[in-house]
């Protein structure tokens, strides 16, 4: 995306055309596609327009585990196992029904004032679609093309995130009257298959519009390959149960969504797309391709370092960065459900019998969770110390006073996430202006779109084909299917999928999604919304469980709390992922946990309410929000959903299934 670029409109046009050219346009902009007809016929005026709405889309996409267009907040990727602390809609203490509580992204009705939600984005779409060949006609035909295949492209993402938060909404495609009693603007909330029509129809348009490949100047932008690859992903969520009452059932969705794959892959690999590198290094590396072409980023967040308004800065670094390395928090916490995910090194599941000892968690892992987690004894640099160790326990004295090593007191895990940190990033300003970029979908994301659709098709030797090419290029051995094994039936294909999924695309903003269209909080049905896909793929719920914290302690009573009893003990310790002993560097920090640690619960445990434990519970209804009081009041011919309460306090009856 292409926001490193897209200057506010304001900014733009004060560059490229003065101030009064600047004041026209937003003028111009207030009155709702009144654009006189010379607008058009200016390429700059036209192109500022244009990164206007790459602007508005996408400015507040500004670290990976965001997502939704236009809002972009982490608040999902706390919903799930990646990220502790109880929030609302996981809360067992609260239930949410009433519209006064409901998902507010829909925004207001559209008036006479500048406000950058859902449907002025898509209004601002619908304007130069209909405008730029007819007003527009003197421009270059190929600038015009590339133009609508953008807002082609855009118009349909922010369908298919309006989809996936409220299931069916009103389908605009034409500029509308805002006047507030104009009956044409009354649209009634679109069927879920009407949406995804819709969403489809504008992905194939831009696809026919958008070239495979833009110049190095205008990298970034969308692409041919992207509208396809982002075709795969609307359909797979439309194949899944959330949308698709009949999955287990019907193969139409699954074949849909799998040519729409398999055309995705085919154009992006004539396009010089692929998987980045052929090993480990390379995996964690590509992560910090810096405003450059990137085989893997379909579509990627290109940020900068400056300091300015029209620079996007990456918050990630600043978030996962500790004390000890000049961070202002606590790093992202790994909660032990994270840490026990990871398979094995050679692929197969973290259990006992393979192997795997809880304590001593990162011994003879995946190659991925070195470059995902960081815990005490590994490697983790940065700019003013290229080889500084992370160290990350506590000790207690006699007096039952804590002390902490390196000034880390905030902690509340033995690991830590570091995926897509930059060794090189500075802790200068509190790593506040990173630069990196962020992959919003990866060509990895693609190939398991793929695998989840065959295996939903049960053609399983083509699932294990696509999986067992994400572990071969990350190191993992091909024995036995990559550790996969045998996959007995669709069901265990599917389960593989989502486990690979929740492996490779860690911390990068989609496993709520994933969660959501399999409906893996729970079983309990909503109305006659019943898909039994846990028990089907043999996963135990969400449900009830909880995001676990631990505290790495050493074992025996300190001296002092203000004296680090292992500070001579470990000065020479060091794990690091890219030393040719690693191995042998693992063995000998397993020895030295084994030696001085324990694990010991945290006082305040990471999920709580008010301070007391508590375990997840999503309930039914939240999977698609209701629409919230502002839109039901302002737009009063639009049907509540299921499981929801309007205005009035009856209950929805707007079913997202059928």
């Amino acid at each position: 995306m292409k926001t490193k670029f897209s200057i506010y409109i304001g900014l733009s046009l004060l560059f490229v055309l003065g101030t009064s050219c600047s004041d026209d346009f937003l003028k111009d902009k207030k009155n709702y596609g009144s654009y006189d007809d010379t607008f058009y016929q200016s390429q700059e005026r036209t192109q500022a327009y244009v990164d206007n709405q790459y602007y508005d889309f996408y400015n507040a996409y500004k670290s990976p585990t965001s997502s939704v267009v236009g809002l972009y907040t982490d608040a999902n990727t706390k919903l799930t196992e990646e990220l502790g602390g109880t929030q609302d809609l996981i809360n067992p203490n609260k239930t949410i029904v009433n519209a006064a509580d409901a998902n507010a992204y829909y925004g207001l009705k559209i008036g006479t004032g500048i406000n950058n939600t859902p449907y002025n984005r898509i209004r601002e779409c619908n304007n130069l679609l209909e405008d730029i060949d007819v007003k527009g006609a003197s421009l270059d035909k190929t600038f015009r093309d590339q133009a609508k295949g953008q807002m082609y492209y855009m118009r349909a993402m922010q369908y298919y995130d309006l989809m996936r938060t409220y299931g069916g909404v009103p389908i605009v495609t034409t500029v509308q009257d805002a006047a507030a009693d104009n009956p044409d603007i009354q649209l009634p909330r679109a069927k879920v298959s009407e949406v995804v029509d819709q969403i489809v129809k504008d992905l194939d348009m831009a696809a026919s519009l958008l070239p495979g490949n833009w110049n190095s100047a205008n990298y970034g932008r969308f692409t041919k390959g992207a509208a396809l690859a982002q075709k795969s992903r609307v359909l797979l969520t439309f194949a899944s149960p959330l949308f698709n009452k009949n999955w287990d059932g019907s193969t139409e969705r699954w074949e849909a969504a799998l040519k729409a794959g398999l055309a995705a892959e085919a154009q992006l690999s004539q396009d010089g797309y692929g998987l980045f590198g052929n090993s480990i290094k390379q995996w964690d590396s590509m992560f910090l391709t810096d405003n450059l072409f990137c085989s893997e980023a379909i579509t990627v967040q290109l940020c900068g370092t400056g300091i300015t308004s029209n620079v996007v800065n990456n918050s990630w670094e600043k978030g996962i960065r500790l004390a000890s390395q000049g961070g202002v928090s606590g790093g992202a916490t790994a909660p032990k459900e994270m840490i026990d995910l990871f398979p094995m090194a050679d692929g197969s599941r973290p259990t006992a019998a393979n192997g795997y000892n809880d304590f001593t968690f990162f011994v003879n892992r995946d190659p991925r969770f070195y470059r995902t987690f960081a815990f005490s004894g590994e490697k983790w640099g940065y700019k003013e110390n290229a080889n500084a160790v992370l160290w990350t326990y506590r000790w207690v004295d006699a007096a039952n006073k804590i002390g902490y090593a390196d000034g880390n007191n905030a902690v509340s895990s033995p690991a830590f996430v570091r995926k897509m940190t930059n060794t090189a990033a500075s802790n200068a300003t509190n790593y506040q202006y990173s630069g990196t970029d962020i992959f919003e979908y990866r060509y990895a994301e693609l190939l398991l779109n793929i695998a989840e659709c065959y295996a939903a098709l049960g053609q399983t030797n083509n699932t294990l084909a696509y999986l067992g090419r994400i572990r071969n290029r990350v190191g993992i051995p091909a024995a036995n299917n990559y550790g996969i094994g045998t996959l007995a039936d669709k069901y265990a294909a599917i389960e593989a999928c989502l486990y690979e999924r929740r492996v490779e695309l860690a911390y990068e903003g989609k496993r709520y999604w994933d969660i959501q269209r399999w409906k893996l909080y729970s079983d309990d049905a909503l109305g006659t919304n019943v898909s039994n896909s846990c028990q089907k793929l043999g996963l135990a719920p969400i449900n009830g469980t909880q995001r676990t914290g631990n505290y790495l302690q050493y074992k025996n009573t300190a001296a002092s709390s203000a004296t680090d009893p292992l500070a001579a003990a470990r000065a020479t310790l060091v794990a690091d992922p890219d030393a040719a002993n690693f191995q042998t560097q693992l063995a000998t920090l397993a020895t030295f946990y084994n030696t001085n640690f324990t694990r010991t619960a945290l006082v305040t445990p990471l999920d709580n309410f008010n301070g007391v434990g508590v375990k997840i519970k999503f309930n039914p209804n939240y999977y698609i929000s209701g629409l919230n009081t502002t839109a039901l009041t302002q737009n009063p011919w639009l049907l509540q959903t299921i499981g929801w309460n309007d205005v009035s306090g009856a209950p929805g009856t707007y079913n997202y299934q059928e």
